[in-house]
């Protein structure tokens, strides 16, 4: 089945991390979030990759190549970010005549799922929520149960799709995943929505109205639009791993569940690291460090001596100096903390940490999450930094200073 990947956004609400990459390359386990997609597409029947591209477009060329995983792959530029539907008419000169999947690049999808979506006829991933007015809540005749998963029969009938309702009809949500027939990439040239851009659910509408478009049920999908998602994204995929020790660790360093240490890695004495964790090709852990939760050690990063990193995600080169605390946190490429700096991850209150998404200050959803960190970015030595805080790109903390704003 011939596959288009979205991959082409910039991916503003996750800035800090996306003003030097697009989202769709922003690191997952051992591999870019897009990478994750295009597995997905290949173990569940994808014959070739079209991918899609715009913002920062060289890195994903130069990841994926002409070919990933023995599957074909082409590229397709979006030059101006207009829409969904203007991003697969930007692929329609790569696709045949015949049916094709759209999914979005920026998106984790479970394989049975998706296996099932490549094996229907017309179709849409489906997954249920429990507040869908964030969302594209689908319509749908009362045939069929599109939330029990274990049924491989067909779901309900689609018969539209309804963005981000006020009062929705339902909990079922549009997942952006679609199995389109050959027919609608005549129908691909739609007008401005309300938001002004060009949107595929316009292209599913008139689908619905000239095929039997099913509802897939998906057990398992995110979408990956901020940087608490990210974390999520990671936690999913690092809990998928098995132990892999191809680096060096000291006899003296205790490892304890699901934990890969990439070749060139290096674990030093005293270190207990309880996985899911990944350190990743010529990283550095300790000595004396604890590494704890769901965390990545990027490439060529840095834990020093007595720090703890808890439910974190550092990127390639990040070095957080030693006797400091990082919890549930995202370190951008290069990032350097100070001897000493400590991440605050709860709030007093116990309520749900906030974090500020396209200039609004919006709940993460979490009791505990820390900071988020642009690439470049330097603290001095006992910096102390607020949960919630966002550090734009090269940003700058002074010695012993407490940071409880966004810089």
């Amino acid at each position: 089945m011939q596959t288009v990947v979205l991959a082409a956004g910039e991916g503003t609400r996750m800035r800090p991390l996306t003003a030097s990459r697009p989202k769709p390359m922003l690191p997952v386990a051992d591999r870019p979030l897009v990478a994750h997609t295009a597995d997905a597409a290949v173990d569940a029947g994808a014959s070739r990759l079209i991918l899609v591209v715009g913002y920062g477009a060289d890195a994903v060329r130069s990841y994926f190549g002409t070919e990933y995983r023995g599957v074909p792959v082409a590229f397709a530029v979006q030059d101006d970010q207009r829409g969904t539907a203007d991003a697969v008419r930007a692929a329609a000169t790569e696709l045949d005549d015949g049916p094709f999947v759209v999914l979005n690049g920026d998106a984790l999808y479970d394989t049975p799922s998706l296996e099932r979506l490549y094996a229907s006829g017309p179709a849409v991933g489906s997954f249920r929520v429990d507040d869908p007015s964030a969302y594209g809540v689908l319509v749908t005749d009362e045939a069929g149960e599109a939330g029990d998963v274990a049924d491989e029969g067909e779901g309900p009938r689609v018969t539209g799709v309804i963005e981000k309702p006020a009062d929705p009809p339902s909990d079922l949500i549009n997942t952006g995943a679609y199995h389109f027939p050959g027919e609608a990439q005549a129908w691909l040239d739609v007008g401005e929505s309300e938001r002004g851009e060009l949107e595929l659910t316009d292209v599913l509408e008139r689908t619905c109205g000239a095929f039997d478009v099913r509802a897939v049920a998906f057990e398992r999908w995110l979408d990956v639009g901020r940087p608490w998602e990210l974390l999520a994204a990671n936690e999913w995929k690092l809990g998928e791993l098995s132990t892999r020790i191809d680096g060096a660790v000291h006899d003296d360093a205790v490892l304890d569940g699901t934990v890969v240490v990439e070749d060139g890695a290096r674990v030093r004495s005293g270190v207990v690291i309880e996985g899911p964790a990944l350190v990743r090709e010529n990283a550095t852990v300790g000595p004396n460090a604890y590494v704890r939760g769901a965390t990545v050690v990027g490439e060529g990063a840095t834990v020093g001596h007595a720090v703890e990193v808890k439910n974190a995600v550092l990127m390639e080169d990040a070095t957080v100096g030693h006797l400091s605390y990082v919890g549930d946190s995202v370190l951008g490429r290069d990032v350097n903390f100070g001897a000493g700096t400590k991440v605050a991850n709860l709030r007093h209150d116990g309520a749900d940490v906030r974090l500020t998404v396209k200039g609004e200050r919006v709940s993460t959803g979490r009791r505990k999450f820390g900071v988020v960190v642009g690439d470049g970015t330097k603290t001095g030595i006992n910096a102390s930094l607020n949960a919630g805080v966002v550090l734009s790109e090269g940003a700058r903390v002074a010695p012993g200073e407490i940071v409880t704003r966004d810089r």
